[in-house]
């Protein structure tokens, strides 16, 4: 039905009302353009307000977006709140993570993973403001695994190109140390077990780094040795009110989880500073075991590394004893002592591993797991060089696949 009126950018006068999609239209026949168009009620914020909105409007893609980019952008002040994060921490996640919505690589991911993104972006400036924040925490807060958080997180460090640095042991036991629950009064915590909260954090930091020196660190998770050498140091400050407490009792009272391998690096550590208080003088008259040990921690710690230096092998004092069997000290006897160390007497090894100094090695190395044998070869089996001829079956069985045998039948079949 033709209308009054002219077209703004042809000038023609041919217009039309047409129908498109129940929705009446004003169209000039002449170059199609559209004047005017009809009102529906299709976005969810006009409908709640029974408002009438445009056509170019009702499929609410674009307000669509800008909601979930609200309601992230919430999502990521609402955590940088719970950490309690400065401000600028703030800014700069929420720009990551309007970085990361725009990406086309996180436009067809799960729901689940385009809210992991808030608290990756999180994690994200505190790493690079050397902020101490640990992935465990913020899976905590979000209820996900840390495998989920740790794909997500890899996937926006790639695509956005983030630059993350590494976070340090020294800045673990601050993160880790702060979420124990012995530094207050509480009704559940007994008097004597309250302690200072810096004394607590500067002991377990010294008692990591000697977990470091002596190989307990390298390739194992760093959550375990921590809460052991914070169990050490704790008892160490008080250890006549503390040293009957078992150690899944010191975690129930700080309130942390007791990761099954704490107890093995707890084992370790206690091995080391026994070793190590087998060279002090003053410490030789004791019958020292695991638990006296503990209350001498703050003097092993003292002269570190005097006593890593005299209790355990260094790598050049191995090169100078390694010497030939002809040339020996000049008040050793030549052949016997030489063939008995050769031999491996059991006096001699009894006597290096009570009084003389270890090798410092790794765990991994001083207790081998059992490994499985592996079985000896066959005659059959050893026979074989590889040069053996190949026939078409075994070609067709490696090279060929379902679909590649049907389509080569069906070639030879054809006339």
């Amino acid at each position: 039905m033709a209308a009054r009126g002219s077209c703004p950018g042809c000038g023609s006068t041919a217009l039309v009302e047409d129908a498109h999609y129940a929705q009446q239209q004003l169209v000039c026949a002449a170059c199609g353009c559209v004047l005017s168009e009809g009102l529906l009620t299709t976005t969810y914020a006009e409908e709640e307000h029974l408002r009438e909105v445009a056509y170019s409007q009702s499929t609410g893609q674009k307000e669509q977006l800008s909601r979930c980019l609200q309601r992230g952008i919430r999502r990521v002040q609402d955590l940088c709140k719970v950490l309690q994060l400065p401000t600028v921490f703030e800014e700069t996640a929420v720009s990551y993570f309007q970085r990361a919505l725009q990406h086309p690589s996180f436009h067809l991911v799960s729901l689940e993973k385009k809210e992991l993104l808030g608290g990756c972006c999180i994690f994200v400036t505190c790493r690079q403001h050397n902020w101490p924040l640990t992935m465990g925490t913020i899976c905590s807060l979000l209820y996900v695994k840390q495998e989920l958080f740790a794909s997500v997180y890899l996937s926006l460090q790639k695509e956005l190109g983030l630059s993350v640095p590494a976070l340090s042991l020294g800045d673990l036991v601050k993160t880790h140390l702060n979420s124990f629950r012995l530094f207050q009064h509480a009704a559940n915590v007994p008097a004597p077990f309250v302690e200072d909260k810096e004394k607590m954090v500067a002991r377990t930091m010294q008692i990591v780094e000697l977990a470091s020196e002596t190989w307990l660190v390298t390739g194992r998770h760093p959550v375990p040795i921590v809460t052991a050498a914070a169990f050490l140091s704790w008892q160490s400050l008080q250890p006549a009110a503390r040293l009957t407490c078992t150690f899944a009792r010191f975690c129930k009272l700080a309130g942390v989880d007791l990761p099954p391998p704490a107890h093995l690096r707890l084992k370790e550590l206690l091995e080391i500073l026994l070793r190590m208080a087998s060279q002090l003088a003053w410490l030789r008259v004791f019958n020292m075991d695991k638990k006296t040990v503990v209350k001498h921690i703050g003097d092993l710690l003292q002269h570190r590394i005097f006593l890593l230096k005299n209790a355990f092998c260094l790598e050049d004092e191995e090169e100078q004893r390694a010497v030939t069997p002809g040339e020996g000290s000049p008040g050793s006897p030549p052949a016997a002592g030489g063939a008995a160390q050769e031999e491996g007497c059991p006096s001699e090894g009894k006597r290096q591993h009570e009084g003389g100094p270890w090798p410092l090695l790794p765990p991994c190395l001083i207790n081998p797991r059992k490994r499985l044998r592996t079985a000896a070869p066959s005659a059959s089996d050893s026979a074989i060089t590889g040069d053996e001829p190949i026939s078409d079956s075994e070609i067709e069985q490696y090279l060929r696949g379902p679909e590649e045998i049907r389509a080569f039948r069906k070639a030879k079949a054809w006339p």
